[in-house]
């Protein structure tokens, strides 16, 4: 059974990470692991200095600077278990009794990669503890993971509410219908309303996709389909039409197979983490 994946930190989104995690895993009925990575970059295991300085004279200076590296990783271990320990105490007050927790040392992105065949959803955090630039920004990994997964990824900015309305982002491309496909007959949102946006010129073609997409989450259970056809460009557009309706996640795909569409699709998908104020659920092919 593929888990539901929350990477905790000791950055301000933990909490929000935590609390989109419960409500993912109770909504799809998957078990939740909590994940906290000790990042080789970060804290590399050990630091080799052989040659460095090159005197013998310096060789317990040497020693002395690897015994602190080898400290310091130890202190870093330590307080990742404490993070998951305390992410363990939040998500059991929403109702997830027994996460598995579970910490890996390693590069960051590479062992999202090799735990993603197990993976139906991971949970980010917009920011990491190693990102120090404004709430506006992502983080470095952020950007990596999103290029190198192929799983389902939803990133939350600090503070996670519930969503009671969702936004889809509507292209009627083939990417497009793929996630359009997969979220109607997901549970992860049964039962909430969904509005479903284009953003493009005001054609009876257009019109026509939109209602077939509305037709296509009505077939699948889902009655409360709004659909909206808007121009303009397409961050400020989406942003704007999700504050005006007050909804509180947006699902929408990511990247394509072509190197052009690729980072057409992944600079729009970047400026709208960086902007929204609500978790985006981002679904590749």
């Amino acid at each position: 059974m593929k888990n539901i994946v929350a990477c905790i930190d000791n950055s301000d989104a933990a909490g929000a990470v935590c609390d989109a995690g419960s409500w993912i895993s109770q909504r799809v009925d998957r078990p939740l692991v909590l994940l906290h990575v000790l990042d080789k970059s970060v804290y590399p295991a050990k630091m080799d200095l052989s040659g460095n300085l090159g005197l013998s004279s310096r060789t317990h200076l040497m020693e002395e600077l690897a015994d602190l590296d080898i400290q310091r990783s130890k202190l870093a271990l330590e307080q990742g278990k404490l993070q998951l320990e305390e992410a363990r105490k939040r998500v059991a007050g929403r109702g997830i009794n027994t996460p598995e927790l579970l910490q890996r040392h390693g590069h960051f992105v590479e062992t999202l990669a090799d735990l993603q065949e197990d993976t139906r959803i991971l949970v980010l955090g917009r920011q990491g503890e190693d990102h120090h630039s404004t709430a506006r920004e992502i983080g470095g990994n952020l950007e990596a993971v999103i290029r190198t997964l192929t799983c389902r990824i939803l990133i939350t900015p600090p503070g996670f509410k519930e969503p009671e309305k969702v936004l889809l982002a509507y292209d009627a491309s083939a990417t497009a219908k793929q996630v359009l496909y997969v979220i109607a007959r997901s549970p992860l949102c049964k039962g909430l309303p969904f509005h479903l946006l284009m953003i493009g010129e005001n054609t009876e073609k257009n019109q026509q996709l939109l209602e077939e997409a509305r037709e296509e989450m009505q077939a699948q259970g889902h009655q409360d389909v709004t659909t909206a056809l808007k121009q303009g460009d397409v961050e400020s557009t989406l942003l704007s039409y999700q504050k005006e309706q007050q909804l509180d996640l947006i699902v929408m795909g990511a990247y394509g197979h072509s190197r052009i569409r690729q980072f057409l699709v992944g600079s729009t998908t970047t400026n709208l983490l960086r902007m929204s104020e609500v978790p985006i659920l981002l679904m590749r092919q």
